[in-house]
């Protein structure tokens, strides 16, 4: 059902869209995203994983990630490149399904070394929809007419699907664990950031886009590392 709700609230973004109404419908996409990683955690908080709830929310992904907001972006400017603004839509999507069918696949394989579970391969769904969106929420309030360029968009949206289907390892939040000494630290810090996002949600959303874009090379920096070490581990 959670799933189910997420799904909903991607889907309607379209709608909105539709009517011009972009604000909503970029609200709708970050609702979908903080329910997808909710959904997970609440099936097994339950004891309730199912192999058909798996299925369901990789399906719900590629429509509320992968299909929804390039269709947002198509409807606010990459219309008027006509038939290049349509073949941005079908990469993004393509790389989008690509990507989720190689993390299901992933997840059958058994021979995975424990470190590797830190780690995605490419930039997940959900982030990569929110990135996508970043000229149009920078055309909301702070910068409008320098991001909202069409040519700019199309470019943007087709890195973003790139960075997807990619093979680069980017760091799993579900599997970072944080040392005692930080925790106080890190939820005043969240309580700040969650201040920040009451005041000034839109400059915040690209903020956060930012700084998920400046961590990227930790994450392959990391991954290299672990590797390198499994192998000494391997040869010694």
């Amino acid at each position: 059902m959670v799933t189910l709700a997420g799904l909903c609230c991607g889907l309607s973004a379209i709608r909105f869209a539709i009517d011009g109404r972009f604000e909503t419908a970029v609200t709708l996409l970050v609702a979908s995203a903080v329910i997808d990683g909710m959904d997970g955690r609440i099936a097994r908080f339950l004891n309730s994983t199912t192999t058909f709830g798996a299925h369901l929310d990789s399906l719900s992904d590629f429509l509320c990630f992968g299909v929804s907001p390039v269709i947002v972006l198509y409807l606010w400017k990459l219309n008027t490149l006509e038939g290049i603004g349509w073949a941005i839509v079908l990469f993004f999507a393509v790389c989008c399904v690509l990507r989720l069918a190689r993390f299901n696949t992933n997840l059958e394989e058994e021979s995975v070394e424990p470190w590797q579970k830190k780690f995605f391969t490419g930039v997940p769904a959900p982030a990569g929809a929110m990135l996508a969106l970043m000229p149009l929420v920078a055309s909301f309030h702070m910068m409008p007419g320098l991001f909202d360029k069409p040519v700019m968009c199309a470019i943007w949206a087709a890195v973003v699907a790139v960075l997807m289907a990619s093979r680069i390892p980017t760091l799993a939040a579900k599997k970072l664990v944080i040392r005692h000494e930080w925790v106080l630290p890190i939820m005043l810090a969240c309580a700040v950031v969650m201040v920040l996002v009451i005041i000034e949600p839109w400059i915040m959303f690209n903020v956060s886009g930012l700084i998920y874009c400046l961590i990227l090379p930790l994450g392959a920096m990391r991954y290299r590392r672990f590797a390198a070490e499994a192998r000494a581990t391997i040869e010694g």
